[in-house]
Parts: structure tokens; sequence; C-alpha cells
């Protein structure tokens, strides 16, 4: 029984400088928050539509979307329904008939991209003879790649023959495995968008554009295409997906095939490509594994598990940083442009406070320099962000983060400190990676308001913040985390204060057996490539060099002190940590003076023998955590590594993975 949300194609008759124009709205009925989308049914509506609209022999035709949604495609929730390859084909086919009637339409055709356009959405303004495009537009992609599919209804032929194969191959490829999206002024540069219009009177100038456009008073100039270098960049983006998902990603390697395929073959040949590769990704496991990654990030992350009731959150109208390093900049930045209050940094020193506060000035300038926040925004966000050596600079703060030396004693001593100049009512929350929130504010008159909030590094990029509920945190000062997560547009997940909390546990008891295993005399390179075959984001030697061995040895010890039993102290990575270098680069490139410093055994494993026990490791400590209720339920854990780690789409999430595996 199908259950799709039909979105109707209804057309109607504009005037426009003394010429009847048909327009098709796209409208599901529901507000901006329930996207149009296409099935069958929205297939068929608009079917109809261009038949109708057709009949009206307009001087052109045009298609736009309800407020602040053009179309996001394919109605993916109806995928798990699709019973066979067959289907899927047909679907394919479906898709093309409808879109291309728009392509080959005598009558000049146009989409009025007037807010998000996704997959198949995107494709079908892409089978339009023009395009414009609204400066509000929350978003552009073909995201396919990413949810084990690729774009089916046209877009890997039509967008490499418009904007050139690198680019096509950036978007289609390279942007959703990377989790990327066009903003408009990109769109339009890149020449997927004819012209940019203002949102205010985006469809009055649109149409006043179009009726140019079929009059002969505008032209629209697109470059021309070099077919010369198509096979080269498609031979680098190849290589470059080797290196990094190993071959294990399915809809990646198709997507190459069919952008291929677009530099010679005729449009039939090439959708028809289409098709059958949907016939293939459609059936595969990587769709379904997509598709339940997809549906946490969408859904549950939107609905934390265990979060009290939003109403008890406390506004916060200032926020203080206790520290003014790197992580600190980061943080007054994200706090300053998402909530839009003052954000003040405080250190041991004055060249501290002045250095963090550059930072975050500096970081402000790059923003407008890059076109991402006008000047006046700019202005606004200098004057937010302020520095002092004194901590009664948080007195009227309600909200502050300590983000110091990951030290149980100094934390504690921070904590004293504030707790003396804070109002009662304030809530106290820190960054720390692994030490116990409870142990920070035992010593504290008011350890209600204490909660942990862990970033993940960079802050501005990592979807992911962790919430720690300590002993005695109470519930508004938890809802006011979760409410402050909300704005700064993160994902929030509630852990239980355990040691290391979720994501930190969980990697630093795989990357324990990666040490293990060069302790015991594997190759570097040959434990560092074990987990190829998976597509994982990073190769574990190149997390170790971006968390910082230093950062690594530390959390290890953590875990040793809580688990001795499960979590081991590597002596070579203290001896990494001793030479000041990292094993590898952030490329996974083996430095050898520093693999010379390690004293290894003569029991070296396979990258079989690796690959297996980091997963049993993984899985050991997965079951453990869901038994002491480190979260609320296994979709936290695999929501955490997603967000928090890159756990790639295409697996899943990790329990579901280990359960695929023989492992829980």
């Amino acid at each position: 029984m199908s259950t799709e949300v039909v979105t109707k194609a209804l057309v109607r008759t504009v005037k426009v400088q003394g010429r009847t124009a048909a327009l098709i709205t796209l409208d599901n009925g529901l507000d901006h928050t329930k996207p149009n989308t296409f099935g069958p049914g929205g297939l068929a509506s608009l079917d109809e539509a261009i038949t109708a609209a057709q009949a009206l022999e307009p001087a052109f035709i045009a298609i736009t979307g309800k407020p602040y949604i053009f179309s996001v495609g394919a109605d993916i929730t109806g995928m798990p329904t699709i019973a066979s390859r067959e289907q899927a084909v047909e679907l394919g086919r479906y898709g093309h008939r409808v879109f291309n009637r728009l392509r080959e339409s005598t009558i000049p055709t146009f989409a009025f991209v007037n807010g998000v356009a996704m997959g198949g959405g995107l494709e079908v303004a892409l089978h339009c003879h023009y395009r414009t495009l609204s400066g509000g537009a929350g978003a552009l992609a073909l995201p396919e790649v990413s949810l084990g599919l690729v774009p089916a209804w046209g877009g890997t032929q039509l967008l490499p023959n418009l904007i050139g194969i690198a680019p096509a191959a950036q978007v289609i490829i390279q942007n959703p495995l990377t989790q990327k999206t066009l903003r408009p002024p990109q769109a339009r540069e890149l020449g997927i968008a004819d012209v940019l219009l203002e949102p205010a009177d985006f469809l009055e100038r649109s149409l006043e554009w179009a009726a140019g456009v079929v009059a002969g008073e505008v032209t629209v100039e697109r470059p021309e295409i070099d077919r010369d270098m198509w096979d080269g960049v498609l031979y680098f983006a190849k290589m470059q997906l080797d290196e990094r998902l190993h071959g294990a990603v399915a809809s990646a390697e198709k997507a190459l095939e069919l952008l291929a395929l677009a530099k010679d073959a005729d449009f039939a040949a090439g959708t028809a490509a289409e098709d059958e590769a949907l016939g293939d990704l459609v059936t595969g496991p990587q769709l379904r594994n997509s598709l339940y990654a997809f549906d946490l990030v969408q859904r549950r992350a939107k609905r934390p598990a265990g979060a009290p009731d939003k109403a008890l959150a406390r506004d916060v109208s200032k926020v203080g940083v206790v520290g003014a390093g790197l992580m600190a900049g980061q943080m007054a930045l994200l706090f300053a442009r998402r909530l839009e209050v003052p954000v003040v940094l405080t250190d041991l020193d004055q060249d501290r406070v002045d250095k963090g506060v550059a930072y975050v000035h500096g970081e402000i300038d790059k923003l407008h320099g890059k076109g991402r926040i006008d000047e006046g925004t700019a202005a606004k966000l200098r004057g937010l962000v302020s520095g002092s050596v004194d901590k009664a600079a948080f007195a009227d703060a309600d909200f502050v983060i300590e983000a110091v030396f990951e030290d149980l004693g100094v934390k504690k001593q921070v904590f004293a400190e504030l707790e003396k100049i804070v109002s009662p009512e304030a809530v106290l929350a820190t960054n720390t990676s692994s030490l116990s929130v409870t142990e920070m504010a035992a010593d504290l008159e008011h350890p209600e308001r204490v909660v942990g909030f862990h970033f993940f590094n960079p802050v501005s990029v990592m979807p992911l913040v962790e919430i720690i509920r300590a002993g005695k945190t109470d519930d508004p000062a938890l809802a006011t985390a979760f409410a402050v997560g909300k704005q700064l547009r993160k994902s929030c997940v509630l852990v239980k204060d355990a040691p290391s909390f979720v994501v930190n546990r969980l990697l630093t008891r795989f990357l324990g057996e990666i040490y293990a295993a060069i302790d015991a005399g594997t190759p570097v390179e040959v434990a560092n490539t074990a987990l190829d075959p998976l597509g994982l984001p990073m190769r574990p030697l190149a997390l170790l060099t971006m968390v910082g061995p230093a950062v690594a040895l530390h959390v290890s010890k953590t875990m040793h002190a809580a688990f001795p039993d499960r979590f081991g102290v590597s002596e070579n990575l203290g001896r990494i940590v001793e030479s000041g270098k990292p094993l590898t680069d952030r490329d996974g490139n083996v430095d050898e003076s520093v693999v010379a410093l390690l004293k290894v055994g003569d029991a070296p494993l396979t990258a079989e023998q690796v690959r297996d026990r980091a997963l049993d490791a993984i899985a050991d400590e997965v079951r453990t955590m869901l038994a002491d209720g480190v979260v609320a339920d296994a979709k936290d854990i695999d929501l955490c590594l997603i967000l928090g780690a890159g756990w790639p789409f295409h697996l899943g999430g990790i329990t579901p993975y280990l359960a695929a595996t023989g492992r829980r």
C-alpha cells in the first residue's frame, strides 16, 4: 500500500509583458517542513500538468515550488517498498519520460528555483531550457551518492554537459560524500542557474526575465564544454575515490561510470544507463544501510531521546568561555554567530586573551572575505566577542563553558571560581572529552547546574554535541544545554556520565587494537590499511594524527584507569608522543624516522586479523555500553559515530553493521 504524500503540480496562467505564460507550482499541501517530493503520484501529476500547460499554447512554461521549497526529489520513504530490480528500473524510466517532456518541449521551459532543490528536484530543473534561482534558496544538491544511489533522472548526463565534467563530478560525487551542498551564489557561479535573483520579489522578476528571454531581449550565454580534459578529470577522480574509499561505495563507482558515458553518449543511451544503475543499486544492501543512517540524522537527531521538556530551558543572553585557545575561539565564534549574544573569553593573561579574540575576529574577516556574511553582520559579530583576564566578566552570563587543559583538578578549580561569580541559575558547562562531569561538580554548592557539553573538532564543521548528565544535573540545566545545542544547529545526544562518553570511548578501543597490532610486530602499513575494505573516511593513523598523539595517549590512560581489562596503554604511543612527531601525516604517509623509535614484538598479524580484532573490540564495547545504559538506545551510538566520527552512510549504523557481520 502506497504511503506517498503526493506533490501536486498545479497549473495557472500568468500575464507578463503582454504574453500569457503557464506556471506549474509544485505543492504537497504541507508547510515547508514537509518538502515536495516525486513519487509515482507526484510524477503522474506533473505529467498531467505539462499536458495541460502545453494545451494552453503559452509563450513559455515555468515550474516553481511552494514557499521555501522547490523539490527535494524522489520520495525516498518509498524506496524500501520497491520489491524488485524491474520495479526500480521502471521508476527510473517513468521519471525520465515525464522530465524529458520539459527538455524536448517546443515551447520554451523555465525552472524558477525558489527554494531548496535536491536530487530529482534539481534534475527536473536541469531538464528545463532555462533556470532562475532565488538568493534565498536554502541549498542545492544532488545527494544521491551518499544514500547509496546515483542521480538517476538525468543528472549524470545533463549536469556535466551544462557546467563541465570537473564541477559536475564535485557536485555528484565529492559533495555528497562530504555532506556538502551548494549555496545559491555557488550554484550560479558554476552555471547551474542562468541568473540569481533576490528572494523578495523572486517570482515577479523570474517571470519578467523569462519574458525577456522569449522576446529575444535577454541573451543567455553558456560556456563551451571542454571535452579534451573529460577522461583525465575522471581518472583523477577515480584515483581520489580509491585512495579514500578503496572501492567500498558502489554508488560512487556507478556515478563515475555514468559521468564517463555522458561525454559522448546520446541522451537516450545515457538515461537508459541511469535506469539500469538505479535497478542495481536499489536492490543492493548499501541503499538500505544509507536510508537507516539518513533516517537517524534527519529524525532521531532532531528528537533527542531523554531530553527534558524544552519549556524548562532558561534564556541565554550572554555566554562565557573559559580559555582562549583554538578550541575556545572556535566555540566563541559559533556562539556569537548562532545565538547572536555577547560572548566573552577569559584566560590567565592579557596576551592569551588578545590572541584568542584576534583569532575570532580573524575568522569573522575570513567569512566576510568569502562572501559568507556581509560587512554589517561581520561588524556585529566583532562587537559581540570580547575578552578579559577577570572572570568577573561572567557575572551576568547565563551559560559558561570551560575549555581549559584536560585535567580534573584544573577544571574543578575553574568551576569553584566561577560559582562565586555567576548567578545560581547560570549553567556551567564543560567541554571535557573524557573526564567525569560528576566529579568535576562534586565540591560545588550548586552541582545541579553543571552539564557536559562536548564539541568535536573542528567545532564549526562537526555536527555532534554529546550532552552529559552528571550525577546531580537538574532538568532545567539539561534542557538549557539542549536548547543551546539546537540554536547552534548541532545534533545533540544525551549521554550518561561515563569515561570518554561515546565517540572517544569507541575510537579509543578501536585504535587500541591498531596500536596493539603494531606493538606485536605488524608492519605499520598493514595495520593502518587493515580497515580499508570498509571505506572509512580516514585511516586509523591519520585519525591519530588529527586527534594528536598526546591527546590520544591521555584518553588511553583515562580509559585504562577506568577499564584496565579492556583498554591498554601502548608504550609505543608514548614513544610517538616523546618524539614530538606523528607516526603518519594526515594523508597517511608514514614517517620512517618515528617508526625506527618503536619497539615491536615478533608476532605480526595479517590485515584480516587486525580488522577482525578491531571490529570485535568495538562490538564488545558497544555491548558493554548498552548494558551500562550509557545511551538510551543502540541508535544513539549509531548516531554519535555517524555525526562525531564520520561512520559512513553506506555501512548504515555501527550496530547494524556489527550485527550483519555476526558480531552482535
